[in-house]
């Protein structure tokens, strides 16, 4: 079989299974577990899936810059932000995390809502700055373009001075093995400390970042309490996260 060939059958495998085990693999395919690890990892270096410990799983599609982003789940999205909006209650404090799913809770937020709003991300911000009755409190840091957030160390230092009740986190990957992940190590690190700081950790998912996997973990799924998901996803996607006793909510 020409590597060419190996490597297409390989992403059938993917996308059929939703995983590959290279030790299975090499034996059902009777190829090496080298040959199939080396395809792997060229497969990873073009975008293709993201490898993880023996074998590899879909890579994310919200991958991308925020402007591409915004094309993904489009019509989802409003939804979702709608749906986790409803879940904010006066007088709390809301983490809000950047991102295009995030962009849209800020919007749904009530007129007449009586919270504090924390943010690294300048679009939250902006989004709120029209809203009377939240006052937004902004952290600062180095500017990560691929996601418009703070990151760094005054972002971190900022976090650790603050207690959430609940934080809104985007993200770009989410797997019942994988738990939550990212592409970039800092901000990854970021999303951690505010995790950690929130008495309550939603995830907002449209169905294009389930099951897949980035290379930088946030945090394993025992650290989220709700996902909040687009009506309609596959309810095979979604059961492993209601078997580990995660709340699903479907907009």
């Amino acid at each position: 079989m020409l590597t060419r060939q190996r490597k297409e059958l390989l992403l059938q495998i993917l996308k059929q299974d939703g995983q590959i085990v290279a030790k299975t693999l090499s034996e059902r395919l009777n190829l090496s577990e080298d040959t199939i690890r080396r395809d792997l990892r060229e497969l990873a270096k073009e975008g293709l899936l993201e490898r993880v410990h023996g074998g590899a799983l879909p890579a994310s599609p919200a991958m991308g810059n925020f402007a591409q982003r915004q094309q993904i789940s489009a019509d989802a999205k409003p939804a979702i932000g709608r749906a986790a909006a409803a879940m904010v209650r006066p007088g709390q404090v809301v983490f809000i995390d950047g991102g295009t799913t995030a962009v849209q809770l800020a919007r749904h937020l009530p007129r007449d809502l009586r919270a504090m709003v924390v943010t690294h991300s300048p679009s939250i911000a902006v989004e709120l700055a029209e809203h009377a009755s939240i006052d937004v409190l902004m952290i600062g840091g180095r500017l990560f373009k691929h996601s418009i957030v703070a990151v760094g160390a005054a972002t971190m230092e900022a976090i650790s001075q603050i207690r959430a009740d609940i934080f809104f986190m985007g993200v770009c990957s989410l797997h019942p093995e994988a738990g939550i992940t990212t592409g970039d190590y800092e901000e990854g690190c970021v999303k951690r400390a505010i995790s950690a700081a929130s008495l309550r950790t939603v995830v907002l998912a449209s169905q294009e970042k389930l099951d897949t996997a980035a290379p930088f973990q946030i945090a394993p799924l025992s650290q989220v309490s709700d996902i909040v998901v687009n009506a309609g996803v596959e309810e095979s996607l979604i059961a492993p996260y209601r078997a580990m006793g995660i709340k699903l909510t479907l907009a």
